[in-house]
């Protein structure tokens, strides 16, 4: 047998689940990994695979997402393992490993990918090298885990299916092929020949039935493949109404409150989010543009070209950027797809290493991707949030070839929003559906004294009103239903972690005033239960006069269903006072909501110390309370979550 046919026995599949690219931009890096080792390589959304049992090797990534659940590109493929007809041995013929990307202040820490490898490993699969795990909170990022593991992953793989004789890795300082690149575009009178220029060659493709169908839709068929596994998750046009600063000038925090409305019907529950695709600016574009020196083909009408040669070809992947319609230009690319003020992974260095002639350029742009400098890449990157753009600035000799920009640069991803709209304030005076959300601006200093703002903020600071949108709705990870309605609920959202809170108690109150909710209230339960829970929410923020979000509502709703409402203002005295320490001074009712009555505990906000402080406070006030001590409060805690009573989202 050739080296050629060995190489094409050795084949891989690397699926992820992703829900913000995450583990996308890791199973990319793997797959590179793999290809290096001589592995015919497919990358590709758990829910786009049909099988695993054909390949040499699997290797899955995946994110946690709402209350340990898999990310909606996966959750189909997830369903497909738990058929209950599936035999014991249905993957005895497959080969894997896992790696989870989580947070360890949500209680179920990779809870996704742990119950995912272990039922993999039920139906028979074999562990060809141990579960990895990252860990957001970690000193240097996902990167302090995945790394290690990835490389220790790839020693293993060498010494279990080593290369057949005389064949041998192929090194770093080899460009690998992308399977897509970007080339000229020019359409023959059939509407179904292009020939494109790659820069390196000019070939012709037929793209039978192709044609109008990927060019004039506003989602590829992958993109909707992957909203299609959540039912909520669309695609809807909506409208700016309003957008409203909501913090005084003289605050240190822009915050927003803005309304969008849509003339499409559109039904959503407390706890679901609107994502939005910002644009990059225009200076910022035609600035990289001329640092690139794409000018003269910034215009031109370009699309992709499978790279891939015919005998290698494994199933077929369509082209990245599953939004932009295509043929378009590279401006366009740059403006709505394409993130050149993102922070660089470590494999975006090894990628435009090879793109300079300057040889101290290039020695330090590896020196980036070695793994003992994993320390220097973090202080680099990651502490001074340094953009793509900038270090290209700094490495001005990195010329990177237009045809490989969508391969070199990551995908402008929409960002997720909580809706913070829920009951009567879903619906427009007009009758259409409406949107609310309540953003802070981000705007800040960083360590190298330079100013930072975010994309997607900003470019909603700066929307127009009138401005007409494509949003997409997705259901969230709180998993509220009606039929929660008579249960007394505890509301943790600090900052604008307060918009899904805000979502719910609009949502409570509808639910109050529905004379059949009685109804649909368990008939086990006594006749006297009232037809809504009282409700109990803690809100932190800075200043009562600058960040109380929502305030001059909270009186209004009390008086229409019962509602406690318990306020941390951290800078109103000399001693700061946290939305913890607000839940330690009410333990009576924290224990009678959680444990006397059953109830529902929601924690929303920023993800890292809050929810941890937060949980030890709940902790606490059961201890101050009751007669349990901490290691019986801590596993009646583990309980709430195992009912679904203890529900996270953080960002």
């Amino acid at each position: 047998m050739t080296c050629s046919k060995l190489v094409l026995d050795r084949s891989a599949l690397v699926a992820y689940g992703s829900e913000t690219g995450n583990a996308y931009d890791y199973a990319e890096e793997l797959g590179r990994m793999l290809e290096r080792i001589h592995f015919r390589t497919t990358v590709s959304s758990l829910d786009a695979v049909s099988s695993l049992n054909q390949y040499t090797i699997v290797a899955i990534v995946t994110s946690t997402t709402g209350q340990g659940d898999l990310p909606n590109n996966s959750r189909n493929f997830w369903k497909s393992l738990l058929h209950r007809k599936l035999p014991f041995n249905y993957l005895d013929n497959v080969s894997f490993t896992t790696f989870g990307l989580g947070d360890s202040s949500y209680p179920k820490f990779n809870h996704a990918a742990r119950k995912l490898h272990k039922r993999i490993l039920q139906l028979g699969a074999d562990e060809i090298y141990p579960r990895g795990e990252a860990d957001e909170q970690h000193d240097e990022g996902l990167d302090g885990s995945f790394v290690p593991w990835s490389i220790d992953l790839r020693t293993n793989l060498l010494t279990k299916l080593p290369l057949p004789q005389g064949l041998v890795p192929i090194p770093d300082s080899e460009l690998l092929q992308p399977k897509w690149l970007l080339g000229l575009h020019s359409e023959s009178t059939n509407g179904t020949e292009h020939t494109i220029d790659t820069g390196h060659l000019q070939v012709s493709r037929f793209l039978p039935g192709v044609g109008d169908s990927i060019h004039d839709t506003r989602l590829s068929e992958e993109a909707s493949v992957n909203l299609s596994s959540d039912p909520t998750a669309r695609e809807i046009p909506v409208t700016l109404h309003e957008n409203t600063r909501v913090t005084p000038d003289s605050h240190w925090q822009d915050v927003r409150h803005l309304v969008f409305n849509s003339d499409k019907p559109a039904s959503y529950n407390p706890g679901d989010v609107l994502t939005i695709f910002p644009k990059n600016y225009r200076e910022d574009v035609d600035q990289f543009i001329r640092q690139m020196g794409w000018t003269e083909v910034a215009d031109k009408s370009i699309d992709f070209i499978s790279n891939t040669p015919h005998e290698t070809a494994g199933p077929y992947l369509p082209p990245p950027l599953a939004r932009a319609a295509l043929p378009t230009t590279l401006r366009s690319l740059l403006t709505q797809h394409l993130d050149f003020t993102a922070i660089p992974r470590r494999s975006f260095f090894s990628l435009i290493a090879h793109f300079t002639n300057d040889d101290f350029h290039k020695d330090r742009l590896l020196e980036f991707t070695k793994p003992e400098y994993i320390d220097e890449l973090y202080d680099y990157t990651t502490r001074p949030r340094r953009s793509i753009m900038e270090v290209l600035q700094e490495f001005e000799s990195v010329k990177i070839p237009w045809q490989w920009a969508a391969v070199v640069l990551p995908e402008l991803r929409g960002r997720q929003f909580s809706i913070a709209s829920g009951g009567e304030l879903k619906t427009s005076l007009q009758g259409t559906a409406r949107f609310e959300l309540l953003v802070a601006i981000v705007k800040y200093k960083t360590v190298i004294k330079k100013i930072r703002v975010g994309v997607c903020t900003q470019y909603l600071a700066n929307l127009p009103i009138g401005t007409n949108l494509h949003v997409t709705l997705q259901k969230g990870g709180l998993n509220i239903t009606k039929k929660e309605a008579h249960r007394r609920v505890v509301m943790i959202g600090p900052g604008t972690g307060i918009a899904p809170m805000r979502s719910l108690i609009w949502e409570r109150l509808q639910w109050s005033q529905d004379k059949t909710l009685r109804g649909e209230v368990d008939q086990s339960q006594a006749q006297n239960v009232p037809a809504i829970g009282h409700n109990l929410l803690f809100f932190g923020c800075r200043n009562r006069n600058a960040d109380f979000f929502y305030s001059e509502e909270w009186e209004k709703i009390g008086g229409l269903m019962p509602l406690d409402v318990h306020s941390a203002f951290s800078r109103d005295q000399a001693n700061k006072v946290y939305v913890q320490d607000v839940i330690r001074q009410n333990p009576y009712a924290i224990v009678r909501a959680l444990y006397q009555s059953n109830g529902i505990i929601y924690v929303c906000g920023s993800s890292g110390k809050m929810p941890r402080d937060v949980r030890v406070a709940v902790v606490d006030a059961l201890i101050q309370a009751t007669n349990m001590d901490e290691a019986e409060a801590e596993d009646y805690l583990q309980g709430m979550e195992k009912d679904g009573r203890y529900k996270q989202e953080t960002w």
